[in-house]
Order: C-alpha cells, then sequence, then structure tokens
C-alpha cells in the first residue's frame, strides 16, 4: 500500500485553512468532474479528490492524519504503525466515511475503525458521545488501577486552522479487562441542546506493547529460554509471570515450542484466561577450545541426525 498526500492530491500546504481546501476542491472536482472531463484518468482523479477533501475537510481526520502524515511522503510504501491513534478523542457526529466517499485501501487502513454512528440532525437534547482509543499496562489488566489518561481533541480556530485540545481525565480501570473493550464515562461527550445531559466518551482498551508478555483475549504468553540439558533432562525454572515470580517444571524430553499452561494465571475474568510459557532452546556459545571439546564429545555421545526425517 502506498501513502497518500492529501494535501498535494488538493495542490495546497499543510498550513491551508478551512476555506482553503473547501476551494481547492470545488475547482479541481470541476476540472475532473467524469460527466465533463476530457481527462483519461478523470474518474479516477475525482475519486481521490473526494477522499482527500473527506478527510481534510473534517477537524478531527485532519488532525490525526497531519499527526502521523508528516513522517511520509506521497508514493512511499506505506502501513500505519499499530494504534497509532491513540490518544485521538473522535465525537460521534460524522461516520468515518463521510457521505459519498468511494474510499481506497488506504483511507480504509487509517480511518475505516472508526465507524461512528451520527447523530446529526437527531431530534435529541442529549449531547453527541465521544470516543477514543487508549493505552494501558498489561499489570492494569491483573489488577486494576487508577490512571490519569490525557486525550487530544481537535479543534477549528477562527480563521479554520485545526488544532490540538487536550483535557486530562482520571479513568478507573476495572481489574479484568481485556483489549478491545470499552470503558463508559459518563456525561463526558460533547454538552448537551438546550439544557439536555452531555453525551458519553468510550474508550477503547488497548495494551502497550510489553518485552516479555503477549496477549491473546484473556490468554498471555511469554517465551522462556532453556539450556539444552534442561530442556533434555527436565529442571525447575524460576520464570516471571505478570503477577510476580514462579517456580516451573520442565518435563523431561521438552521440544522448542512446546507449551506449558499455568491454568487461570492469564487475565482475570469468569472464567480466567490461561497463562502460557512457550519453551525456547537457546544453544551455549562456542568460543573456548574446552568449549568446543564438549560440543564435540556430544557428536560422540549420541547417534543423533537432527534432519533424519527430511525428505526429498
Amino acid at each position: 500500500m502506498k501513502f497518500k498526500d492529501y494535501y498535494e492530491i488538493l495542490g495546497l500546504a499543510r498550513s491551508a485553512s478551512a476555506d482553503e481546501i473547501k476551494q481547492a476542491y470545488r475547482k479541481l472536482a470541476r476540472k475532473f468532474h467524469p460527466d465533463v472531463s476530457k481527462v483519461a484518468d478523470a474518474e479516477a482523479k475525482f475519486k481521490e479528490l473526494g477522499e482527500a477533501y473527506a478527510v481534510l475537510k473534517d477537524p478531527e481526520k485532519r488532525a490525526a492524519y497531519d499527526q502521523m502524515g508528516s513522517q511520509w511522503k506521497s508514493g512511499q510504501d506505506f502501513q500505519p504503525p499499530p494504534n497509532w491513534d491513540a490518544g485521538f478523542e473522535f465525537s460521534g457526529r460524522d461516520s468515518a466515511h463521510g457521505a459519498g466517499v468511494d474510499s481506497s485501501e488506504f483511507f480504509e487502513a487509517l480511518f475505516g475503525r472508526h465507524g461512528r454512528t451520527g447523530q446529526r440532525g437527531a431530534r435529541t437534547a442529549k449531547g453527541e458521545d465521544h470516543h477514543a482509543k487508549v493505552l494501558i499496562d498489561l499489570v492494569d489488566a491483573y489488577q486494576g488501577a487508577q490512571r490519569s489518561i490525557t486525550l487530544r481533541m481537535p479543534v477549528q480556530d477562527a480563521d479554520g486552522r485545526v488544532d490540538l485540545q487536550e483535557r486530562t481525565l482520571a479513568v478507573a480501570i476495572p481489574k479484568g479487562i481485556r483489549a478491545g473493550q470499552h470503558l463508559r464515562l459518563s456525561g463526558q461527550g460533547s454538552s448537551g441542546f438546550n439544557g439536555g445531559p452531555a453525551g458519553d466518551l468510550y474508550l477503547e482498551i488497548e495494551f502497550n506493547p510489553h518485552p516479555e508478555f503477549r496477549v491473546d483475549g484473556r490468554d498471555v504468553l511469554f517465551d522462556l529460554p532453556l539450556a539444552p540439558w534442561e530442556a533434555a533432562l527436565g529442571a525447575s525454572i524460576a520464570a516471571l509471570t505478570p503477577e510476580g515470580p514462579v517456580q516451573l517444571t520442565i518435563p523431561p524430553g521438552s521440544k522448542a515450542g512446546r507449551q506449558l499452561r499455568l491454568k487461570g494465571k492469564g487475565i482475570p475474568g469468569t472464567p480466567p484466561g490461561d497463562l502460557y510459557a512457550v519453551l525456547g532452546i537457546v544453544l551455549p556459545p562456542a568460543n573456548t577450545d574446552a568449549e568446543r571439546d564438549s560440543y564435540r564429545a556430544m557428536e560422540m555421545a549420541f547417534d543423533f541426525n537432527p534432519r533424519a526425517n527430511l525428505t526429498g
């Protein structure tokens, strides 16, 4: 997938105001409208213009795109960084796609997940709900926590340019929460209309990357390196888990890739997840004469061919 520079598509600087974006789109849309243009790729160009305009006219999408997109150039191979949109607060007033937008794979990769149901035109006094993705530590899901979370809400200034307004909230992280779940903060969305109640804020939970642990639903996995003799003969190994150290019994004859399950030691819940130690075998170095002699002694002691089962 290639990166799309929406400013370049509309022929604009990144500092363009809302009026400048609208004027550029209208001018180019007339030029490349398939019903009137004689340009060979007019239809494709017209769709591309519509997609660029759908992002840059929306203060929320534009602010998120600007932060992520400033590091890329048009045509570069592109993959959105994991959780690139974490910490952005989106209102519920507009759907991700916008009316009439025939979106590309690039657009879907960035905004397809924000499929918000709009309240525009609804006859209700309640304010709009807001949505944001936030990152927490795995240990917070094990223990629960009180966290201070800062969100960035894109707003337009008087000149129609986008700025980020921050607010910090005290959030209670419940024990046992999973990635993908939502926390509802009542009354933290947009203000109500004509004295009506405020909307709510929904926080989508994701975990910060951890150097040791991987999460799959409520299950948690970690790699446990073993020396060859520990795998072959069995051993009792101290291993670190999200809840602290435990002593693991390694069965004799264990192979690389084997998973040892610690039942109920995953993320708490009803039922709780499991914790898996994924075994790996690490060879000691052979840097000295004595170490190399030890490997030669193993070669002589074992009638072993690791490729015996290969065919062809």
